[in-house]
């Protein structure tokens, strides 16, 4: 049984005991792990460090989606049989990544009771933040996006110890996540720091104080009863069909 501690070391701990050391592998700053299109045969588990997920489209412009950190899995649409990668993911700082191949993922969701309610709970909040995304960028300006990203990265209202110091995140990374230029970054940046919400002392520091900008915004109640009453219950539904359809087993029930 594993204890209740935090989701990150019960990841760690079942890790530790499906396969050997050498599934870990050490990831340079801007090093490609996989790009976009390629074969979805293996999920990744970040140990240590951080990536940035991108996606490119026809055109050739780029987007990044997320930045993730300690205690992030990605690469999990392995699940989906023959699928290709939908993002492109690239070591953001020197990483520590864990390589779990899908044959064994599915076999722990399927074994694993504990491990199978840590990783779907995991893929819940990862959708709920999908969400919350969506509807930040049609009803947020620029500036309240960029806030949001910020204490993201610093770990702000995850249930967690928020870590206050955001390393190796460049503000065209930052201008890409929100959606924006570079120069409004820059601007909102300078901003943010003569307000005192966020400091430059050996690298960028965000203060729980930015959270005042968004604490009070009445779509952060919308985006909470989206993510409990429509997100949550249609993902956890999909997630049942797709192991039960992955395992082989010959039973497919219809996601509702």
């Amino acid at each position: 049984m594993i204890k209740r501690r935090s989701r990150a070391s019960s990841f760690q701990q079942f890790l530790e005991e499906i396969g050997p050391r050498e599934k870990t592998r050490e990831f340079l700053g801007r090093q490609t792990i996989y790009s976009q299109g390629d074969l979805a045969d293996a999920a990744f588990y970040i140990q240590g460090g951080n990536v940035k997920l991108t996606v490119t489209s026809q055109s050739g412009k780029k987007a990044v989606i997320a930045v993730l950190g300690r205690g992030d899995f990605f690469g999990t649409g392995c699940l989906a049989r023959r699928s290709l990668r939908m993002t492109g993911a690239a070591a953001l700082t020197q990483a520590s990544i864990a390589r779990v191949e899908r044959r064994v993922l599915v076999r722990m969701i399927h074994q694993e009771p504990d491990f199978a309610r840590l990783f779907i709970s995991y893929l819940t909040s990862r959708v709920g933040r999908i969400a919350e995304d969506l509807i930040d960028h049609h009803f947020s300006s620029s500036e309240q996006r960029l806030a949001r990203v910020l204490l993201r990265l610093a770990h702000f209202g995850e249930g967690r110890e928020p870590e206050p110091a955001v390393s190796a995140v460049s503000q065209d990374t930052l201008a890409q996540m929100v959606g924006t230029t570079r120069s409004r970054v820059s601007h909102f940046m300078n901003k943010f720091r003569k307000l005192g919400y966020i400091s430059y002392n050996g690298g960028l520091r965000v203060h729980g104080s930015l959270q005042g900008m968004v604490l009070h915004d009445w779509r952060n109640l919308f985006m909470k009863w989206l993510t409990r009453d429509l997100v949550v219950p249609t993902i956890c539904a999909r997630v049942s069909w797709l192991t039960a359809e992955t395992a082989g087993s010959g039973l497919r029930p219809s996601p509702k």
